[in-house]
């Protein structure tokens, strides 16, 4: 663990990394070794709220998501005839995704992977991102595989997005001209503004964060990152941030799913 530096701030980050790295320091990877989920970085309090089932908030999606997974729309079958009551055929499920789907060769978070269950086998129109009813019955659905560690497959026609989320996790953008890793690989465990910076992982996501008093989705998150360093967020559902989705997934392999997690 390192120790806490003092308090950086995003200007001080920007003017410490001005000069332009080489490509082997762009891609300069988290060791192994310091792995670390950013539950690890919470304060007690915070900790023990989502250690909670009862008092953790995001709970409250998870249930609703159990009864839309149970419930059958009108004219049409509940996801449970599918895949078992309660989701028992699912579990350990969202610890392999995002992944390809073999259809349409396109990379499938879990969310994507509810809509074509929908299109496809429900007759139902697709869910937009960030609606109660999309967050909870992801927050469901991730939530079965709570405890499972992520391992996803990067090999194939998984492989070029991958590269693409790499490609997007070192690039600098936005006026600060930051890019992912000068936060979550090179300053994690360091200050910023009071906060503990973490190694930036999805695994509690779908999530509750106090800033937004509601659950939120990793793409929602990532929509923040980029706004917080003044870059123009992507579009929901962007390739971009699926392929993002899929790198951090990766990075993460072996930490647990949390789903929900709390952060501040």
């Amino acid at each position: 663990m390192k120790w806490l530096a003092p308090v950086i701030t995003v200007f001080t980050l920007a003017a410490a990394c001005a000069p332009a790295p080489t490509a082997d320091e762009t891609r300069e990877k988290l060791p192994a070794s310091d792995l670390t989920s950013g539950y690890k970085f919470l304060q007690a309090d915070t900790q023990a709220l989502q250690d909670d089932d009862f008092a953790n908030p995001g709970f409250l999606w998870v249930d609703r998501g159990r009864a839309l997974f149970a419930a059958a729309p009108q004219q049409s079958k509940a996801c449970a005839a599918c895949h078992g009551e309660d989701g028992a055929e699912l579990k350990g499920a969202a610890a392999h995704y995002p992944s390809v789907d073999e259809t349409t060769g396109k990379l499938t978070n879990i969310e994507g992977r509810i809509n074509l269950c929908r299109t496809r086998h429900q007759g139902l129109e697709p869910l937009d991102y960030e609606t109660d009813d999309l967050l909870s019955l992801t927050a469901f659905v991730s939530h079965l595989s709570r405890g499972e560690p992520v391992k996803v497959d990067v090999s194939g026609p998984a492989e070029v997005w991958y590269r693409r989320g790499e490609d997007y996790f070192f690039t600098r953008r936005g006026q600060y001209n930051l890019a992912c890793n000068q936060c979550h690989n090179d300053n994690w465990g360091r200050q910023l503004r009071g906060d503990t910076i973490s190694q930036g992982h999805g695994t509690a996501f779908p999530g509750y964060r106090f800033e937004w008093q509601s659950l939120g989705s990793l793409q929602r998150r990532l929509r923040d990152c980029d706004a917080g360093v003044r870059a123009e967020p992507l579009a929901y559902g962007s390739d971009d941030y699926l392929a993002v989705e899929l790198y951090l997934a990766k990075r993460a392999e072996g930490l647990p799913i949390e789903v929900p997690g709390v952060r501040r």
